[in-house]
């Protein structure tokens, strides 16, 4: 029988999706850093503003806001911005156009890495592209799928993600 969800998510879970996060980041700054140190910044800072429009976005109609999401932010938020109107968050539509910007934290890295591998064949940086791609698609699916969304009441309440993503979508 599967638990409901959660007031406030274990430490653990969030721990795991700030790990993949981090390092989803830190491996895209790496691999971006070998074309040079503003590439790996203007990457970083690309990062941080993707963080800053879903805290802003997002997370500020969240029920989760105040509280310990299973993705770290919900306190993280109220901390930085102001309560939004939960019923935003409930009614709102997303579509793959909105959700391009966050995609595209693998994308340039991935571009990167390929950019550099044809200026100069390593390895090391094949494995590191290999390692960024499962973290960002299979990392993240699994948080998600398995410690965060699962128990998540936002989700039972009405979450944009969850209808972009869910398979019983029409179309």
């Amino acid at each position: 029988m599967k638990p409901g969800p959660y007031e406030n998510f274990p430490t653990r879970v969030v721990l795991l999706s700030s790990v993949v996060s981090i390092s989803i980041y830190a491996f895209g700054a790496f691999v971006l850093g070998k074309l040079g140190l503003l590439f790996a910044l203007a990457y970083v800072l690309y990062c941080l503003w993707c963080e800053v429009n879903v805290l802003r976005g997002s997370c500020v109609h969240c029920y989760y806001y105040g509280k310990v999401c299973g993705l770290g932010k919900g306190k993280l938020c109220a901390w930085l911005f102001r309560r939004g109107d939960p019923r935003q968050l409930v009614e709102r539509q997303v579509s793959w156009r909105e959700i391009a910007p966050d995609m595209l934290v693998l994308v340039f890295p991935l571009m990167g890495g390929v950019i550099v591998l044809i200026q100069s064949f390593a390895w090391p940086l094949v494995l590191m592209l290999i390692v960024l791609a499962a973290l960002s698609l299979g990392g993240n699916a699994l948080v998600r799928g398995s410690f965060a969304c699962k128990y998540c009441k936002q989700r039972e309440l009405g979450c944009p993600a969850e209808k972009l993503f869910s398979k019983t979508q029409p179309g």
